[in-house]
């Protein structure tokens, strides 16, 4: 196991050079009241009074629910800003927008994160913040994210951390239990969760990740969504002769 206290001050640290180097004057991140957005409130919290976390509940029933109330128990335990912006009505306007281009579903579910880097960053222009990201290391190898959405941000503090050590680091800053043992999900739509749609555990995930022993078609749904997912993580492919 880390040492949780050396990396609550390395990540601080970084922080702290990252807003010296920018000239921002705070931060903006996306407060979902999962695990994740948790633990980067608590660290840019900790790294930059001034720093606020955006509820941004999109169409999900469960954004509007227990994912409110524990995004707002983690604003209120670490003294974090929190503003509300509600994005239904904003989506509904992009699909009646959209409606003569036949949209399939992967089209419309990912609409939500991307609005919610939309919002994001016209804060951050607004006000000089910078974007934190909320992706764990295990999301991203396996490319559990939206590209352009939920992707894209100005530095992410626990990009390295498996979804194991975020729980861990929660657990020692003493984080919500609430927070803590509710299943991962990005909540794009009512009764999902990351496991589910995945089709493999955090648990086996992060045994993959660190050299631990997971069964073979497991392993190979990793390396599967891994490969398939390279063009997430590789950004954008400027010109050059072939």
């Amino acid at each position: 196991m880390r040492d949780y206290q050396d990396e609550f001050e390395k990540r601080v640290r970084f922080i702290k050079s990252l807003l010296a180097e920018s000239g921002a004057l705070g931060i903006v991140f996306g407060n979902s009241g999962g695990k994740d957005s948790a633990l980067v409130g608590i660290l840019c919290k900790a790294a930059c009074d001034n720093t606020v976390g955006l509820i941004m509940p999109c169409s999900s029933k469960r954004n509007y629910g227990e994912d409110i109330d524990d995004a707002k128990e983690i604003a209120e335990k670490y003294g974090i800003e929190t503003r509300f912006v509600d994005l239904t009505p904003v989506r509904d306007a992009e699909l009646n927008a959209l409606e003569g281009t036949s949209l399939n579903e992967a089209a419309v579910i990912n609409m939500a994160p991307r609005l919610r880097m939309l919002t994001l960053y016209a804060v951050a222009a607004a006000e000089n913040r910078l974007v934190a990201g909320t992706g764990n290391r295990s999301e991203i190898y396996v490319g559990y994210f939206t590209k352009w959405g939920d992707g894209a941000h100005d530095f992410n503090p626990i990009a390295d951390l498996t979804a194991t050590e975020v729980v861990e680091f929660l657990k020692y800053l003493g984080a919500p239990k609430s927070v803590i043992e509710k299943p991962p999900s990005a909540a794009l739509f009512d009764g999902q969760t990351d496991e589910g749609e995945m089709g493999i555990t955090y648990k086996e995930l992060d045994a993959y990740l660190t050299g631990g022993q997971i069964p073979d078609e497991k392993r190979e749904l990793v390396e599967r969504m891994h490969r398939a997912s390279e063009h997430k993580r590789r950004g954008i492919v400027f010109y050059k002769e072939v």
